[in-house]
């Protein structure tokens, strides 16, 4: 499985803690950027490149994504179609949408979340499955339906 990672400026510091946080659990990592701290930059920049790769690599893909807020990079990443973001609160909360919701993109705020727990939200979202039931899927098969009929529009 291959996990992209994205930040902006006020994320930088995290992603390159969680980057190294997956390596070392041998996942392979792609960093999408910044590659650096430019307090100039801009989180769509980063979001799209990551949402873009999911979006494309079909399920043996997800993403990491951290802003300020994490809420820039969770509207961006939702963007793409079947890009599936959720902007991260607790570890609990990451695993019901990942094992509910089939969320591919986990999204992280960098001013709110606090390394420790940034850790536990990416190792649940990491380990959680897609739970599979019938009514999990009917929903996302719903999600696809609307992203089929806006591209159709």
């Amino acid at each position: 499985m291959v996990i992209y990672f994205g930040a902006d400026h006020r994320g930088f510091t995290l992603k390159e803690t969680l980057k190294s946080f997956v390596k070392d659990q041998g996942f392979e990592v792609v960093d999408v950027g910044n590659d650096h701290y430019d307090k100039d930059d801009d989180y769509p920049d980063f979001a799209s490149g990551v949402a873009k790769k999911v979006s494309l690599g079909g399920d043996s893909t997800i993403g990491v994504l951290v802003c300020g807020s994490g809420a820039g990079v969770d509207i961006v990443a939702n963007k793409f179609p079947g890009a599936r973001s959720v902007l991260g609160i607790t570890s609990d909360q990451v695993y019901d949408a990942k094992h509910d919701d089939g969320v591919n993109i986990l999204s992280i705020s960098s001013t709110f979340t606090n390394e420790e727990d940034a850790k536990k939200m990416v190792q649940v979202f990491l380990e959680t499955q897609f739970g599979g039931e019938e009514r999990y899927q009917r929903r996302l098969d719903k999600i696809s339906q609307i992203e089929e009929e806006i591209k159709n529009s």
